[in-house]
């Protein structure tokens, strides 16, 4: 008898502990209309990934991109693409899960110096 009433305390301890949810990082941040810096997560910001994937870095810290694909913007291996080159972009969307979750992006064509040509 008291081997069932254990084993029925360690049944109903067992299934109590695991009903318990863990708890998952759900943290969100809002961005709106912030201009960032955008380029390969790879190859320009250094993150660990399986490819070339379209990233944005806010405040030093870079975030992957979730609504836009590196290509939609140009060729990536071009000589200004993103896997080359860092751009600048205004964003607005939600980080959540460490990934921006973007609703828009803006890219912010800089204008390329003048110098005057000299003649030989």
């Amino acid at each position: 008898m008291k081997k069932l009433i254990f084993v029925f305390f360690i049944t109903v301890f067992g299934l109590s502990a695991h009903a318990q949810t863990a708890k998952t990082s759900t943290e969100s941040k809002k961005i709106k209309k912030q201009i960032v810096e955008i380029a390969c997560g790879e190859c320009q910001f250094k993150m660990n990934g399986k490819g070339c994937d379209l990233a944005i870095r806010i405040d030093g810290t870079p975030y992957f991109v979730d609504g836009r694909k590196i290509d939609d913007y140009g060729d990536a291996h071009g000589d200004q693409g993103f896997c080359n080159a860092i751009s600048k972009a205004e964003v607005t969307g939600e980080i959540v899960n460490n990934r921006f979750q973007a609703k828009s992006v803006k890219l912010i064509v800089q204008k390329e110096s003048t110098k005057p040509k000299t003649q030989p």
